[in-house]
């Protein structure tokens, strides 16, 4: 099937090896309703086990076992659910089911919201004693040990059902920028390249910075920032609310910060968040070296920040139909050995794991989903380009992640946790890059490819960690009693960006409202995972092609170990260390790497032109 049409296709158009294998979760709606129903009658079973869970070690295992048992088939429930409706967002039977489903999982959660506190009744030494003593309950060890480790930052039960009442106000800061932000906000239209009027939204913000002609970047920058700054006022108290929201449930329990509790959630010691930003700042020059790059083979007297997402180069070797893409991933992950690529084929061409292409009513984007007891699935829509095919890799990273953890954990550990859960889609797309740049002998195309990566970098380290630097920044100004208005942020975040940009690029008035459109300012400590994530995978992806066989084992053993253990330990076993600034500064020699390589080749182009 092609996607040359302009015209979007029925869902029954899409051939069936196309689309993803729902009824392998559940033949049908009659099944799923049994499922719901079977789900639906546990509640009060472990409703039940109140004033009881801690009787003994044997009532904790069962409440536990029951807890998880009814909790594995309300994963499937509601996966069945939400890929059904995102098949076809439009069909109001489906929007039923995933509606009932989503209100399943918050009356889950009410029935067993006494558990945490009832068991933190029982002393740390009796927890111990009983999981050394029955054996059932090792099983659990970790989970109560995480547990333990909470005290300090539990209240008594009274307060913390204030507290989960209070989180309905508590959270409105956030709601309220995207309301705003996504729903209520208006952008001037532009004139594209054609002399069309083009519509401005935040969807569409970074395509339109893509576009060649000049004009109609500068003006898709200037209409969105311009409404941006029309809202200031606004979209600093919401911020600041966000802020206070923070330090509020930080102090009330008893952590030094609100990123002291951010970082506890996964017990990530702070020195990673503070040797990120150290390490990236020392090299610094070298993102300020790709800026001119940028500028030269853009052929730019100024760079400006409506600059930075254009193409440096175009190449049209590398729009991958769906097939060939496959194909190219598969070669490229070879050297993750039979078993990955053998599992990942037979998710591909056997098990129905992707539905690949755009349909009417089908939701946008592209994401890996599944449950514990399911296989897992990939939404794509598919537009034949290297972007999806590195977006495909990506998504089969997690997607193996997922497999892989399922296959060999328990439930009680069968997910794993924000901090690694980039590390190894990101694998997947670097290894793609090497293969790709290995059997790549234009120089176009190899500078094509280079600064595909290069751009990784800039996007997801670069920026990330300058967003990091901001968000740590404005809380230690409010935990000093600084007032965080719209003149401060604004000051804050411009001397950022000129730490982080220097003298080569032009500071466009709008670029210190950029703080004002960034919804991960509102997800508490959150980004600075997405650079040490990249890092611990450039890592990782580097071992694996240098040493083979051995760090190929280690690197699988990561990905079966699901949340078996602290995540910070789980890759030290897979061979990185990120309690070690290394990580971080071999990333940056990395890059340091292909930027040589990439301003070698540029040179040889120009000259010659």
């Amino acid at each position: 099937m092609t996607t040359s049409s302009t015209k979007v296709p029925e869902r029954s158009d899409i051939p069936d090896e196309r689309k993803w294998d729902v009824e392998a979760i559940f033949a049908d709606a009659k099944a799923w309703e049994r499922a719901f129903k079977n789900v639906e009658n546990q509640l009060p079973n472990l409703q039940s086990f109140q004033g009881k869970l801690t009787t003994s070690a044997e009532s904790l295992y069962e409440g536990l076992k029951q807890r998880d048992e009814s909790g594995m088939e309300l994963e499937k429930v509601v996966v069945y659910a939400h890929l059904k409706n995102d098949e076809d967002t439009s069909n109001s039977f489906y929007q039923g089911l995933f509606d009932r489903a989503r209100s399943l999982i918050t009356r889950f959660s009410a029935s067993i919201a006494f558990y945490e506190p009832e068991i933190l009744s029982v002393s740390e030494d009796t927890l111990k004693r009983w999981t050394n003593e029955y054996e059932p309950l090792q099983l659990y060890a970790h989970e109560l040990a995480l547990l333990n480790e909470s005290r300090p930052h539990v209240l008594s039960e009274k307060e913390e059902g204030l507290l989960a009442k209070a989180s309905e106000v508590t959270d409105q800061a956030g709601q309220a920028f995207s309301m705003l932000s996504d729903a209520d906000m208006t952008f001037d239209s532009i004139e594209d390249e054609n002399g069309n009027e083009t519509a401005v939204s935040n969807g569409r913000f970074i395509q339109l910075l893509q576009n060649k002609n000049r004009k109609v970047r500068q003006d898709a920058f200037a209409s969105l920032y311009r409404s941006y700054r029309g809202h200031e006022n606004t979209l600093a108290s919401l911020l600041s609310g966000q802020v206070k929201r923070n330090q509020f449930y930080a102090e009330t329990r008893n952590y030094a910060s609100a990123r002291a509790q951010a970082m506890h959630t996964n017990d990530i010691p702070e020195k990673v968040y503070d040797q990120l930003v150290t390490v990236v700042n020392d090299n610094l020059h070298l993102f300020q070296r790709y800026l001119r790059l940028r500028k030269k083979l853009l052929q730019l007297e100024e760079l400006h920040f409506y600059d930075l997402y254009v193409p440096l180069v175009e190449s049209e070797a590398f729009d991958y139909g769906y097939e060939e893409a496959k194909g190219e991933i598969t070669q490229a992950l070879k050297p993750l050995g039979n078993d990955y690529t053998t599992a990942m084929t037979d998710g591909l061409e056997k098990n129905g794991w992707v539905d690949v292409h755009e349909n009417k009513g089908k939701a946008s984007g592209a994401y890996s989903s599944g449950a514990y007891l399911t296989q897992p699935y990939i939404l794509m829509n598919w537009q034949d380009s290297i972007d999806e095919m590195y977006t495909l890799a990506h998504e089969l990273g997690h997607s193996m992640h997922s497999y892989f953890t399922h296959k060999h954990q328990p439930y009680p550990y069968g997910d794993y946790t924000i901090f690694v859960a980039e590390v190894a889609s990101t694998v997947n797309e670097l290894l793609l890059s090497h293969s790709l740049r290995q059997k790549t002998e234009s120089k176009a195309d190899k500078l094509y490819l280079l600064n595909q990566q290069l751009e990784g970098f800039k996007g997801t380290v670069f920026r990330q960690t300058m967003f990091a630097e901001f968000e740590q920044m404005i809380h230690q100004k409010a935990a000093e009693g600084e007032v965080l208005t719209p003149e401060a942020l604004k000051a804050s975040y411009l001397d950022l960006n000129h730490k982080y940009f220097g003298d080569e690029i032009i500071y466009d008035d709008e670029i210190a409202y950029e703080w004002s459109r960034i919804p991960h300012f509102y997800m508490n400590f959150y980004v600075y995972q997405y650079a040490t994530g990249y890092s611990a995978a450039v890592a990782l992806s580097s071992k694996i092609l240098e040493e083979g066989e051995p760090a190929v084992e280690q690197y699988l053993s990561f990905l079966k170990s699901g949340s078996s253990d602290y995540p910070i330990e789980l890759l030290k076993r897979a061979g990185v260390d990120m309690t070690d600034p290394a990580p971080i500064q071999a990333a940056m020699n990395e890059f340091e790497r292909l930027l040589e390589q990439a301003e070698e080749i540029a040179d040889d182009l120009m000259a010659t032109k």
